[in-house]
């Protein structure tokens, strides 16, 4: 079992959704079940900035409020120099191989996201995440359904 598992925009806002849908309450008890093994959860603050822009856009009150509940529980990482620095260099990487993983004028939040967890400093970690594509190739990732 993996140490520590981090969460991606996709599972946090199921998991924050005030909408009870059979998706977002499957989540909710998956994270759940994790907590109640131990396992260390982390919300990113790259992936925190995804969603919670999108939830200011579309003045989703209640949906900022379950974000800012869920995140006081858990452990929040705030983006660092060297998570920057790493983002960076996956993003360079990317482009040097021919396989970008976004358009060359994004920030990228997918390589932000893997910097943030090849720095945190644990050698066992996934990333839950909806979407493995680009996020495998230079970290562990899973759908968060198969974790």
């Amino acid at each position: 079992m993996v140490e520590v598992v981090f969460l991606d925009t996709g599972p946090l806002g199921l998991v924050t959704n005030p909408m009870q849908s059979p998706q977002s309450l499957a989540c909710n008890h998956w994270l759940y079940n994790l907590l109640s093994q131990g396992v260390h959860i982390v919300v990113p603050e790259i992936v925190d900035y995804e969603l919670r822009r999108e939830l200011l856009r579309a003045n989703k009150q209640r949906g900022i409020a379950k974000l800012d509940g869920l995140i006081k529980g858990l452990d929040y990482l705030p983006i660092t120099t060297a998570a920057m620095r790493q983002a960076a260099e996956f993003w360079a990487q990317a482009r040097q191989q021919g396989q970008p993983t976004s358009n060359d004028k994004t920030i990228d939040g997918d390589m932000i996201l893997a910097g943030q967890a090849v720095t945190f400093g644990v050698d066992s970690f996934v990333i839950a995440t909806t979407n493995v594509g680009h996020l495998t190739r230079f970290v562990a990732a899973d759908l968060w359904t198969n974790l």
